[in-house]
């Protein structure tokens, strides 16, 4: 599929003689062997838990370079699930579809993965600014009186948040985590998402960009603990650009919060069927998503 200008876009995969391992919003995950796993990076993009009928040109590529840039940037602080994202080093079965593949896919080893979503905040935002409009905290953390939207945390919040295949996610105090993940992992993974958190945060101020907040999974393989799936993407997090920061207000972005300004805007009623996109949305939000690569990675967006 393309837009009337000609940009492709991906919105659904097809690989009739591989075994389609699971489906999400945005990725589609193949079993590759028994220990490993293939992911798709589509174009699809969601907004208010419905995926739209339109999707947006290079964004799988973004999520999936950008995630690329994150493992290796945090390596030293975490391991990941990552093998390769070299369609030449694929197994054989899946080079035949390396056009569709080379750069918007990924091979990993298959991890047990935790039930929960890492969330961090470092900034009040999106739900957290919601709930502490109704009880001055934030999953049971307790904030200072009268914060403004979008103001800067005292110091970055680890906010769970139950995961869910359909639907939204329900953000869930600590002490509920402990109740699905144990106490010990829960502790680690707490440690663990503020350190990554901390680390990015610190370097994408360097580049002009705010990452408010952000959401992390980690699963268990042989090896050990492993950061998961897409990391520090437009989709997992809010990217604002620092210049034109202000407090007290939302907040410019380099991540869809484009796209819900704009179907707020024509009032759907966010129920099924999920409109389509005009060109000019679809195009200005694939703007910004190479544009924060760019800002990060100090690079281009390699060729699909």
């Amino acid at each position: 599929m393309t837009t009337k200008s000609g940009d492709p876009i991906l919105l659904r995969t097809d690989f009739p003689d591989l075994h389609l391992h699971a489906s999400g919003k945005v990725r589609d995950v193949y079993r590759a062997d028994s220990e490993r796993l293939l992911f798709v990076a589509t174009d699809r993009i969601s907004a208010f838990d419905y995926v739209l009928a339109s999707g947006i040109p290079n964004k799988g590529r973004v999520l999936t370079q950008l995630s690329l840039f994150w493992f290796e940037f945090l390596k030293d602080i975490v391991h990941n699930h990552l093998v390769t994202a070299d369609v030449e080093q694929y197994p054989e079965p899946l080079k035949k579809y390396a056009a569709e593949l080379r750069g918007r896919s990924m091979l990993v080893v298959r991890a047990e993965m935790y039930p929960v979503e890492c969330v961090v905040r470092g900034y009040l935002s999106g739900s957290g600014w919601k709930e502490y409009q109704q009880t001055g905290a934030v999953c049971g953390i307790q904030l200072p009186k009268g914060m403004q939207e979008s103001d800067k945390l005292p110091e970055p919040i680890f906010t769970p948040a139950t995961k869910a295949a359909s639907g939204h996610d329900e953000n869930i105090s600590f002490d509920e985590m402990v109740k699905h993940v144990g106490s010990a992992d829960s502790e680690t993974l707490r440690k663990l998402s503020l350190s990554i958190y901390n680390k990015a945060a610190d370097y994408a101020l360097t580049k002009g960009i705010i990452i408010a907040d952000t959401k992390f999974e980690f699963g268990q393989t042989a090896n050990g603990l492993v950061l998961a799936d897409e990391v520090l993407t437009p989709d997992s997090s809010r990217f604002w650009p620092a210049d034109s920061y202000a407090p007290g207000k939302p907040q410019l972005s380099y991540d869809k919060q484009y796209v819900r300004d704009y179907l707020e805007g024509i009032r759907w009623e966010k129920k099924p069927p999920a409109p389509a996109l005009p060109e000019l949305v679809q195009h200005n939000t694939s703007a910004k998503y190479v544009e924060a690569y760019r800002l990060l990675t100090g690079q281009e967006l390699p060729p699909g």
